[in-house]
C-alpha cells in the first residue's frame, strides 16, 4: 500500500521535478508540465461513479495516450479508474492505498518520462 510520502519521494527523486500546489492540492511538475497530482473525488465524480466510488486517497497520473489509459483502466482491477471528467484526456486515477510502491514507482516514472523535456529524459536515461 502506497502513501503520499511515497508519491512525494518518488516524484521529487526524478530530475527537474518540483512540488507546488494547484487548487489547494499537492501537484508535482517537471518544468511547467504536471505529471502527478492529488485528486480527491468531486461531487460530479461521486455522482457518476455511484456505489462504485472509492474511498481513500486518489492520485491523478498523466499517461502517454488514451490507449495506455484504456489498458490500465481495463486491467487495473481496484487500482485504476477514471471518471467522465477525464474523458478524452490521457490520465488515470489511482487508488493510492491499493497500489504497491514498485508499481507506483513505475507509473510515476513513466508519467515523468512522458512530460519531461526530451533533453532531460535523454540525460536521465543515459543517452547521448
Amino acid at each position: 500500500m502506497a502513501t503520499w510520502d511515497d508519491v512525494r519521494r518518488i516524484a521529487l527523486g526524478l530530475p527537474g521535478t518540483s512540488e507546488r500546489p494547484s487548487r489547494d492540492h499537492a501537484h508535482w511538475w517537471v518544468g511547467e508540465k504536471g505529471f502527478v497530482w492529488e485528486r480527491p473525488l468531486r461531487s460530479t465524480d461521486l455522482a457518476a461513479l455511484g456505489a462504485a466510488a472509492p474511498g481513500g486517497p486518489i492520485l491523478g497520473v498523466r499517461v502517454p495516450d488514451l490507449g495506455v489509459k484504456a489498458a490500465l483502466v481495463e486491467q487495473g482491477g481496484d487500482v485504476y479508474f477514471t471518471t467522465p471528467h477525464f474523458d478524452g484526456y490521457p490520465a488515470v486515477l489511482v487508488q493510492l492505498d491499493h497500489i504497491d510502491v514498485q508499481e507506483l514507482t513505475e507509473l510515476i516514472t513513466e508519467a515523468w518520462l512522458d512530460r519531461a523535456p526530451k533533453k532531460l529524459v535523454k540525460e536521465y536515461l543515459g543517452e547521448s
